[in-house]
C-alpha cells in the first residue's frame, strides 16, 4: 500500500517503513508521532483511490526521528563589467520521519 501526501505544498509518495524528509516541524520532538491529513491518493492491490483534492477519511501516521540538513546549495550572482560578484550558500533544515501506517 502506498499514498501520496501533501505537506506545505510538497508532495511525497510514501510506503510503510519509508524514511522521508519533510519540511521542518519545529513543534515535533524526536520519538513523537505526527499525522498527515492531506492525502491526495491511496493505492494498493485493490486499485487506487484518488481524492478531489484529498481522499476523505485517509491519513498517514509517522514517527519523528529527528532533524537533518540537506545538501549545501551555492548561489553565485555575476554581472560582467560591473564588478558584481556575490556568492551565497543555503542549507535547508528538514525533519526526518518514518512512516508507520496508512489509514484509508
Amino acid at each position: 500500500m502506498y499514498a501520496v501526501i501533501s505537506d506545505r505544498g510538497r508532495q511525497s509518495t510514501v510506503r510503510v517503513g519509508d524514511v522521508v524528509n519533510v519540511d521542518l516541524q519545529s513543534s515535533a520532538e524526536p520519538g513523537s508521532e505526527i499525522t498527515f491529513d492531506k492525502v491526495l491518493l491511496v493505492g494498493g492491490e485493490g486499485g487506487a483511490r484518488i481524492g478531489t483534492p484529498t481522499v476523505d477519511g485517509a491519513s498517514v501516521t509517522a514517527k519523528v526521528i529527528g532533524d537533518s540538513r540537506g545538501k549545501k546549495l551555492v548561489v553565485f550572482r555575476f554581472k560582467r563589467r560591473k564588478n558584481v560578484r556575490v556568492k551565497r550558500g543555503h542549507r535547508q533544515t528538514y525533519t526526518q520521519v518514518e512512516i508507520l501506517g496508512i489509514n484509508g
